[in-house]
């Protein structure tokens, strides 16, 4: 039998490249390209052994583009490099450091700008520094539009941002965008789909019939001979081992470059916008028309990403049901959650936000009424519930503690701490604030915990909590100053949270100050900046330091921190970020040490899980998107004073913003008796305050009542009422 004929690369058989060298029959239908000066270099093929097709590529597009970075810097040149389907661009310090073409590259020049610097360029000698590339675009999953408001603009939509292109003229414009759409047709998304066939190794064979008649005719004995034969066939066993293994990898590399295709291409071609105060978020294509307002919402590409790669030392478990928290009258165990909001049933209006609470500087926010177009659709009591997403944490340290290993115990509370806060990135909406009497419970037999709050103080606005998992249980409440300042929202938690395991260890700390900056001009951000206390009652306690973020800063959200003994000696060193991950070294580390680094024996404590598919304006964790959910069977097992019963509420979910207005501005009155009710005698359900500065503590029998439906205690705070009703309940 004949060997097969085997590619040089990992057994693929490529098609013919004619697509890149002929003219494409829809040319003739294609806008000509009006460029104002362009230069050609001489192409060269690439030229193996003569069984080897000369390969010719594609011609490449060059010229400077101005790019949106920040509104610091404003708009700033770049040299852009279009080649076989990938758009790069770099800083251009100096014109005769432009030296990023050698002169064996076939390039298409756009733009007198980009033929002046080039000219310059060739006249200059000795020797020049390469310039770095600043950004790759792959045009394979980006799509690209022009402005509808300057014509000299133009968008790159890619899945993870959006350049804000601009050329110096209308002819440059239309000659780059022509360039991007050729590029595309040379290089389309179906390249990973059908133009790659593999030859697999099961139909490689060979045969030593040749070699065992040449070596009969050169004389040697038939011993001798099969000796060579064996050792051919044993080294072409190996070559085909090594031929499998490389099949496999090749294969699994396309799959997931498929994945990933089919991933960017949804992402990529409905780009979502989403501000505070802007009105509206528009989807983006190269079809769909957008609001060229919202143009300058882009990441800096001074903002650099953060890649890791360290040992993961420990697996999120799968906490089934068998929790001995788990109740078989809950009405809704071993239900599948939602993973999106229910789509609006109306058009969202734009409001104002300088104009609703320019008269409110200086002032407490939570007393500032505004439209609900400034809320988010769950309230503070379920906002709460949002810091028990990686409960399995806490689960995690039950254990360790339960099997003698206080330090892992402590590292995993204190990686718990700062997960709380990875939710509240991109979140710049407020929740609602409960009513005087509010509750909210969440039973999550699938996590193995149970939750519960209740709005128990209205000035001060104070919020109690309670939770029971596997092992430990964990309460606290929280009373929220915040002051609006002009240009920022800060928000300073005043209250303990309290962790007690079951062996009697118990951890305590506070939250640190939440800063929300930009609210009239620029782009919204939320900065969590402070030094966080874990104080332990036995051998370990941690302090966490969260870095306030600088206006230049390339690294924001950097936690840092160390785990001591009760004799102050340092037994782990932790280092990370509130919004993606927690990593810790044993002993007294170096938190600046990169995680990158092998050496630097980096173990993970936490990574914040994926964002969902379904993005809204909102933001919002898959965790946070079940929160306001009513789930087959539970509206009956609920209270009447429930955040999910809620009617502002629920119609802002349902995007029933008129409704929504009307039901808040109704409840809004109510909330201001609230004071004169608590003046009154009121005194919270579920809750009780130790001592006059202590913290609230669940006093018990909510679980009970829900279980018999006996709610007579709680009255309908979300129904009709009359000043007279509420002078009689007082």
């Amino acid at each position: 039998m004949r060997v097969k004929e085997l590619h040089p690369l990992c057994c693929i058989t490529l098609e013919s490249p004619q697509t890149l060298d002929d003219d494409d029959g829809d040319d003739a239908n294609k806008p000509p390209l009006n460029l104002a000066r362009s230069r050609s270099l001489p192409a060269t093929s690439l030229t193996g052994g003569s069984n080897r097709r000369s390969v010719t590529t594609a011609g490449s597009v060059a010229g400077i583009l101005y790019k949106w970075t920040n509104f610091s810097k404003g708009w700033r040149s770049r040299y852009f490099l279009l080649r076989n389907g990938i758009l790069s661009y770099s800083k251009i310090r100096r014109p005769e450091n432009l030296n990023l073409l050698s002169s064996s590259d076939d390039v298409r020049l756009i733009g007198n700008i980009s033929a002046d610097r080039l000219s310059r360029m060739d006249s200059c000698s000795g020797r020049r520094k390469q310039e770095k590339s600043v950004g790759i675009v792959h045009l394979k999953v980006s799509s690209f539009r022009e402005s509808k408001s300057d014509d000299r603009k133009f968008y790159i939509f890619t899945a993870t941002k959006t350049l804000h292109l601009r050329t110096d003229s209308i002819s440059d414009r239309a000659a780059w965008l022509q360039a991007l759409a050729s590029a595309k047709c040379i290089f389309p998304l179906r390249s990973l789909n059908g133009d790659f066939s593999f030859t697999s190794p099961k139909d490689l064979s060979i045969s030593t019939e040749r070699l065992k008649k040449r070596l009969h005719e050169a004389g040697m004995n038939e011993n001798l001979v099969k000796e060579c034969e064996q050792i051919m066939l044993s080294e072409f066993s190996e070559m085909h081992g090594q031929i499998k293994l490389l099949h496999e990898e090749r294969t699994n590399l396309f799959d997931a470059l498929r994945q990933l295709e089919e991933a960017n291409l949804e992402a990529g071609g409905s780009v979502i916008h989403s501000s505070l105060g802007r009105g509206k978020y528009s989807e983006c294509s190269t079809t769909a028309s957008s609001d060229d307002k919202q143009e300058f919402e882009d990441v800096s590409e001074e903002d650099e990403p953060s890649f890791h790669d360290t040992k993961e030392y420990f697996n999120e478990p799968n906490i089934g049901s068998g929790s001995n928290l788990s109740n078989n009258n809950s009405g809704y165990a071993d239900i599948k959650r939602r993973t999106k909001l229910p789509d609006p049933a109306e058009k969202e209006k734009a409001v104002s936000l300088w104009s609703m609470i320019k008269d409110n500087v200086g002032k407490d926010l939570t007393r500032v009424c505004l439209p609900v177009y400034f809320n988010e659709p769950i309230s503070s009591l379920q906002k709460c519930f949002e810091d028990l997403e990686y409960s399995y944490l806490l689960d995690r340290a039950y254990e360790h503690g339960k099997s003698g290993n206080g330090l892992l115990r402590a590292l995993n509370v204190a990686a718990f701490a700062v997960s709380g806060y990875a939710s509240t990135e991109g979140r710049h909406c407020k929740p609602f604030n409960p009513l005087l009497g509010e509750t909210y419970e969440a039973d999550f037999p699938e996590k193995g915990i149970r939750f519960f709050s209740e709005k128990v103080s209205h000035h001060p606005t104070v919020i109690a909590s309670h939770c029971e998992g596997k092992g430990w249980k964990f309460w606290g409440d929280t009373n929220l100053r915040s002051k609006f300042w002009g240009r920022s929202i800060q928000v300073e938690p005043v209250g303990v949270l309290t962790l007690e395991f079951d062996d009697g260890e118990v951890f305590q700390w506070s939250k640190v100050t939440s800063t929300i900056y930009n609210i009239i001009l620029g782009k919204l951000y939320c900065d969590h900046h402070g030094v966080m206390q874990i104080r332990g009652n036995r051998q370990y306690s941690c302090t966490l330091k969260f870095k306030e973020q600088s206006i230049l800063e390339r690294n924001p959200h950097q936690v840092n921190g160390f785990v001591e003994d009760v004799a102050g000696q340092k037994a782990a060193t932790v280092f990370g970020k509130w919004d993606d991950c927690l990593h810790y070294v044993a002993g007294d580390g170096v938190s600046k040490t990169k995680v990158s680094d092998p050496a630097s024996n980096a173990s993970l404590l936490w990574r914040r899980t994926k964002p969902p598919l379904n993005v809204t304006r909102y933001n919002l964790t898959s965790f946070a998107i079940t929160l306001n959910e009513l789930t087959p069977g539970l509206k009956e097992m609920l209270p009447p004073t429930d955040s999910r019963l809620r009617p502002d509420q629920r119609h802002l979910e349902n995007g029933e913003y008129e409704k929504a207005n009307l039901e808040k501005q109704r409840l809004e009155r109510r909330q201001r008796m609230s004071r004169q009710l608590q003046e009154s005698g009121w005194r919270p359900r579920w809750f009780e305050q130790q001592g006059e500065n202590e913290t609230f503590k669940y006093t018990g029998g909510y679980w009970e009542a829900r279980g018999h439906k006996k709610w007579d205690d709680c009255p309908n705070i979300f129904g009709e009422f009359t000043e007279e009703q509420l002078a009689d309940s007082a």
